[in-house]
């Protein structure tokens, strides 16, 4: 098995700042890219963000300049710093990742985790 778990949600006023933590944990061989998507009541998830093992980002255009994100291989954890929030990036957040696990190497599959709600409201 294999764990994804966020945490760094919550509530924040415009213009605040949030950071999201995500730990892998479990059955790991590798894992290759890991990433943030963001889920808004009514919309399509949509990717955030994403950063390759090799520390490569990718960003969608409406955080540019606002989001960075980042990974620690050696802690399996991906951030997402979240600066200048408003109202729009108002979504659950799930964490992705690439992963071989070690009851499978010969494969890589999205894992995903639970979701952390963030709220950017006065």
């Amino acid at each position: 098995q294999v764990y994804l778990v966020e945490s760094g949600g919550g509530l924040v006023q415009p213009g605040g700042s949030l950071r999201l933590s995500c730990v892998v944990s479990g059955m790991i061989y590798s894992i290759n890219t890991m990433g943030w998507y963001r889920q808004a009541p009514g919309k399509q998830r949509e990717l955030v963000a994403d950063i390759t093992r090799g520390g490569n980002t990718n960003y969608a255009d409406s955080v540019k300049g606002r989001f960075t994100i980042s990974r620690d291989n050696a802690k399996n954890t991906v951030y997402l710093q979240m600066n200048s929030l408003i109202p729009e990036d108002t979504a659950t957040y799930f964490c992705n990742a690439q992963i071989t696990s070690l009851d499978d190497i010969m494969h890589m599959r999205d894992y995903w985790g639970q979701g952390a709600q963030v709220t950017v409201s006065s």
